[in-house]
């Protein structure tokens, strides 16, 4: 699986393209469409996944639920199981904290998760919004921590990480 990143809008939001067999997914697509359409070029376009509904994260997504066949994979339409999208495998995790509606998209396969602003390179995402809460993204952190060290972090902003190093050096872990 190839993974472009896009990093869209003020707030410097990290948008993915993930593409395979001709086929991709964008991940949390904020803004900047123009820019997202290139990544996608010539891909067909299967579904959209949403790691919370913050409006840095969700800009460009009205220009995607107007396409055909694009199912928009967002934590009112999701449950805690694997999806099999053409190419694609993925499971989704609920790891509410820094909002209610946050999720994890776990690639097992290919050793990925996309976190959104759940985690990031050396800390975590803001829990002092509306439906942010500490202790609840307390509990999503001691979830995750029983994933595999080796797992690769694609996050919402800033540069990706692993497992292995926030668990080693975030001291929210």
């Amino acid at each position: 699986m190839k993974i472009e990143k896009i990093v869209t809008g003020a707030l410097e939001e990290n948008c993915y393209v993930l593409i395979k067999n001709g086929e991709c997914l964008v991940v949390d697509p904020g803004d900047d469409y123009p820019n997202i359409q290139e990544k996608i070029a010539d891909n067909k376009v299967l579904g959209v996944l949403i790691t919370h509904s913050h409006f840095d994260h969700i800009g460009a997504l009205r220009k995607f639920l107007t396409k055909r066949g694009v199912k928009i994979f967002k934590k009112s339409s999701v449950q805690e199981q694997s999806y099999s999208v053409g190419s694609f495998n993925f499971k989704v995790i609920y790891t509410p904290g820094h909002s209610s509606d946050s999720i994890t998209f776990y690639f097992e396969e290919e050793k990925v998760m996309f976190v959104g602003d759940f985690i990031f390179n050396g800390s975590i995402g803001r829990w002092d919004l509306p439906t942010g809460d500490m202790s609840i993204m307390n509990k999503s952190i001691a979830m995750i921590k029983n994933y595999p060290d080796d797992i690769k972090l694609y996050c919402g902003h800033g540069e990706d990480t692993t497992l292995g190093g926030e668990k080693e050096s975030n001291p929210y872990f």
